[in-house]
């Protein structure tokens, strides 16, 4: 089992930044990739970034591309996710995840960060 926190979540202002971070425990080493995702009221959950731990490497949802950056710290088992330029279309409670290698979906989830972007 994988443990997931999130925390970082708040209200801001258009155009301001917040960073989440994302803490990890159980059987870490069993995870291949961590991904943060959002769901807005009466709307899908979305995929927001993902990022693989063997390689650093990095995918984004097109609409926060240049705005939001995934990162990894190995030696904290956390994700971080820097959002900047925020806008109200962010507004969202916020959810970790975490996929196992040999999985295609995502199998553990945090309880999510509520981040609320004003106009």
């Amino acid at each position: 089992q994988v443990q997931l926190v999130e925390s970082g979540g708040g209200l801001v202002q258009a155009g301001g930044s917040l960073r989440l971070s994302c803490a990890a425990s159980g059987r870490t080493y069993t995870t291949q990739a961590m991904g943060w995702f959002r769901q807005a009221p009466g709307k899908e959950r979305e995929f927001i970034a993902s990022f693989i731990w063997s390689d650093g490497n990095t995918y984004y949802r097109d609409s926060v591309k240049g705005r939001f950056t995934i990162s990894g710290d190995n030696a904290k088992n956390t994700v971080y996710l820097q959002m900047n330029s925020l806008k109200p279309d962010d507004t969202a409670v916020y959810y970790c995840a975490a996929r196992r290698f040999g999985e295609q979906q995502y199998n553990y989830w945090g309880q999510g960060t509520q981040v609320t972007v004003s106009s």
